[in-house]
């Protein structure tokens, strides 16, 4: 019997979204497109941000920090699963697999947790509007994303150094277009009972913890608009919050679909798809919802285009 330490298979396979050779050029085309339109969209935002000093406030920190997890998010999976459609190779290196484990949770945790960030600045921005440059000063917006980017790679490290002491049985196929934590223990000839443990473990903590500060955040916020007597400004309270609750609502609906469905033969299917919702819809939409509506970031992306019209002449 092989060491538990030790692996007999060199790569695995992944199955990908679907097996019909006819459907392969389809999702290509599709993927490929959403891909681009993640990486120009974030890219956009991000650039906008820094170019215009009227966007260098802790909100807009924030989403430019919130676009370029989604960049990392989307690249994690997309990419791999283009090549392996174009050359028809289902095959992923052990190591590949386990780095792309580990980045997919280490930017999915994190997109979870600038979310809970940013609730929090909008509580702190309508709650206590007096003291919000204070309570949000540079220092603690920094500390609030570099905390959370401990404590993710914290969880995938472990994560990914309890999978990498597994065996794992030879013709191991990943019913996923990506390598994933529950799959991969599925696939596990060991005991993975600590794996699952840790599992469990760190789903409670890093799932509640985000969770519990947005629900929180929007009581407080709430309260705090219902008491204002003018319907203007409650409007104006609440159109601050539209774009941050529509992919709260996004990111968290998708992520309940997925974990209290009933378990079902369509489960691997399932999972598939609140995958690609929050690993390649979302990441792709954040740019449009936060923009679409946001004038001060529609007139930063104004003046970019212009710069960059203007330097091309």
């Amino acid at each position: 019997m092989e060491p538990e330490n030790h692996t007999t298979v060199s790569e695995f396979l992944l199955l990908g979204l679907s097996e019909d050779p006819e459907v392969q050029p389809t999702l290509w085309g599709l993927f490929l497109s959403l891909y681009l339109v993640t990486l120009l969209g974030n890219l956009l935002i991000i650039l906008a941000i820094l170019s215009d000093s009227h966007l260098h406030t802790p909100m807009y920190f924030f989403l430019a920090n919130l676009s370029l997890v989604d960049t990392f998010l989307s690249s994690t999976t997309v990419p791999k699963m283009l090549v392996n459609i174009w050359t028809q190779s289902r095959a992923i290196p052990f190591a590949g697999c386990l780095a792309q484990m580990y980045a997919f949770h280490l930017f999915g945790t994190m997109d979870s947790f600038l979310l809970a960030v940013m609730a929090i600045d909008r509580f702190m921005a309508i709650v206590h509007p007096l003291r919000y440059s204070v309570l949000m000063s540079p220092c603690v917006c920094g500390m609030l994303v570099a905390g959370p980017w401990v404590v993710t790679n914290l969880q995938s490290l472990v994560h990914t150094c309890l999978m990498a002491q597994l065996t794992f049985c030879a013709g191991s196929e990943i019913p996923h277009f990506f390598c994933d934590l529950m799959p991969l223990l599925k696939l596990s000839c060991s005991d993975t009972d600590t794996n699952e443990l840790v599992v469990f473990a760190f789903g409670i903590v890093m799932g509640i913890s985000p969770l519990s500060c947005i629900l929180f955040s929007y009581v407080c916020i709430f309260r705090a608009v219902f008491r204002v007597p003018y319907a203007r400004g409650k409007w104006k309270a609440f159109s601050t919050c539209g774009s941050h609750l529509t992919v709260v609502l996004l990111f968290y609906g998708t992520i309940f679909t997925m974990y209290l469905q009933p378990t079902s033969l369509n489960s691997s299917q399932k999972d598939k798809a609140a995958a690609l919702m929050c690993g390649v819809i979302i990441p792709t939409l954040n740019p449009f919802i936060y923009s679409l509506r946001n004038k001060d970031m529609k007139a930063a992306l104004r003046k970019l285009v212009s710069k960059a019209a203007s330097f091309q002449d």
